[in-house]
């Protein structure tokens, strides 16, 4: 009855959690925010105060550079990139229709040739391939400049933010040391193992994973710009900012780069080359020697059950719930690799006790083999 009652609680607490979100996800922004850059935070705080400086001024000079920082990054970027945008969202219309002219008249026309695809069939399914792209495309820009507007206009995100992560950073180790006497003391040392673990998890992906977006941002960037492809500044920081997802950020960057190249340098193809060698350059980097070293192997997080994450939470809570999906999938799994670590030490796994109850004389070396066996194939 104890265990039913504590599964019951638990249940009972996160269906709260979710009604809270779901309810008031359209104010919460400015305050998770907040709280992901005190939690972002929080060890450089740390490390000033082991050199000698109070609480309260390393949270005020932490927050004071990181503001400044920002802002003069935005002043920097963001009219560059506006006019970029501004001018990509007009050429593109344009853009597809080059990119459909250049495939239905140029090399393509061969390809399909070969597969008994008339040119007015061919046109017409080029034609309706690239305006579902298309149409995809520009759905996928106006909700990222809508979630950007909604981001950049609400002047809360810009004031109650900066306050949030001023006094949840001042008062972390408190508060942190407030939860940590609520535990139930029978359970204490289990939900601080778990939640070591957790922060393990979230704290080696965010803020590695953050600096990998950041370096790949500025890699396609500076690429694209170099050779000299149209938006190429827009599109590598772009392709680098959604690399926080998976595959997704090079994949996007790819095929937005390698259509606008076609239709800018074609039949110039060695450029083409150049601009899909950045990318494959890019990945490698990522793969071998960002990744390893920013956020390592033992994070936790598949990048299938990321993706998975991010888009579920941000279908159910929206931009609010794209910024929780991260922390709650390393939560995630980490309750379900101890539920699993427990199940695998229950007699429910071991049918240690099932033998037992129903007099079956098993032999106790065949009980204890599949155990065994079981450990080293996961090892």
């Amino acid at each position: 009855m104890t265990l039913k009652r504590q599964i019951y609680f638990w249940l009972a607490s996160f269906a709260l959690f979710a009604a809270f979100v779901y309810l008031f996800s359209p104010i919460l922004l400015p305050f998770v925010a907040g709280m992901a850059l005190a939690y972002l935070l929080d060890p450089v705080a740390d490390r000033l105060e082991a050199v000698g400086l109070p609480r309260l001024g390393a949270t005020i000079v932490i927050l004071v550079v990181f503001v400044l920082a920002f802002v003069v990054v935005l002043l920097l970027l963001l009219p560059v990139l506006g006019n970029q945008l501004a001018s990509f969202l007009q050429a593109f219309p344009g853009l597809v229709s080059s990119l459909q002219e250049l495939i239905t008249t140029g090399f393509g026309s061969r390809v399909f040739e070969l597969l008994g695809i008339g040119g007015q069939d061919l046109k017409a399914n080029v034609g309706s391939l690239l305006g579902e792209g298309a149409g995809w495309i520009g759905g996928l820009l106006k909700s990222v400049w809508n979630g950007g507007q909604a981001l950049l206009s609400v002047i809360s995100l810009f004031v109650v933010t900066p306050v949030v992560a001023f006094y949840l950073l001042l008062d972390w180790d408190r508060m942190v040391a407030r939860i940590d006497g609520w535990l139930p003391r029978q359970h204490q040392d289990t939900v601080r193992r778990l939640a070591r673990e957790m922060d393990r998890a979230v704290a080696g992906f965010v803020r590695g994973q953050v600096s990998v977006c950041f370096l790949l941002g500025a890699f396609y960037a500076v690429g694209l710009a170099a050779v000299g492809l149209n938006f190429g500044l827009l599109i590598g920081i772009g392709a680098g900012l959604v690399s926080f997802i998976p595959y997704v950020g090079a994949t996007l960057g790819l095929v937005v780069s390698l259509g606008v190249a076609l239709v800018q340098f074609w039949p110039d193809w060695p450029m083409v080359a150049v601009v899909l060698a950045i990318f494959a350059v890019g990945q490698f980097l990522e793969g071998n020697i960002l990744q390893p070293k920013l956020v390592g192997n033992n994070v936790g997080l598949h990048p299938v059950w990321l993706m998975f994450a991010l888009f579920a939470f941000g279908y159910l809570f929206g931009f609010v719930g794209m910024l929780i999906a991260v922390p709650a999938a390393a939560m995630i799994g980490v309750l379900t690799r101890f539920a699993l670590s427990q199940y695998m030490a229950s007699t429910l796994y071991t049918g240690e006790g099932t033998l037992m109850a129903s007099g079956v004389p098993g032999d106790p070396g065949e009980v204890s083999a599949a155990p065994e066996h079981v450990e080293g194939g996961n090892g």
